[in-house]
């Protein structure tokens, strides 16, 4: 099940944060993501499975340059492979693609999840070395309506 953000589910995400920290996040990025939430979790939405919440992931529209991006997508390590990450993703292009404001899709990611989201259609476009942390790249990708 996908549902919005409630800030009471704040410290279960910052726990399955640092689940999947250092490995896809440099432990920087906590207080960018804190931001995030407190700025734009009307924008945040949780992925539960069996009543449990084992993720999240954003969506936003920038206006100023017509994009929709996806953003802060993780899961609990021990949840892999049950399809979870392309819910989130199908359900976070729909509401951007549902938006006539959007021209392209963007996501920001490292070289350790960019060939999921070359699943979705998006093409990379640059990669900047060490750009999230030490040994995270960024990976900016991105897909035309």
């Amino acid at each position: 099940m996908i549902r919005p953000y409630d800030i009471s589910d704040k410290n279960q995400l910052i726990e399955l944060f640092k689940l999947n920290t250092p490995k896809y996040f440099d432990p920087k990025e906590l207080a960018d993501f804190k931001e995030y939430l407190q700025d734009h979790g009307d924008t945040y939405f949780i992925v539960e499975y069996k009543n449990q919440i084992v993720g999240g992931t954003g969506c936003y529209i920038q206006e100023s340059n017509k994009s929709g991006q996806i953003t802060w997508i993780f899961f609990h390590p021990g949840y892999s492979g049950l399809g979870l990450g392309k819910k989130a993703v199908e359900h976070c292009l729909a509401i951007l693609k549902s938006n006539p404001v959007v021209e392209k899709l963007v996501v920001t990611t490292s070289q350790l999840a960019y060939g999921f989201f070359e699943k979705f259609g998006f093409q990379l476009i640059k990669t900047e070395k060490d750009y999230w942390g030490p040994g995270l790249d960024l990976y900016y990708m991105e897909q035309q309506r």
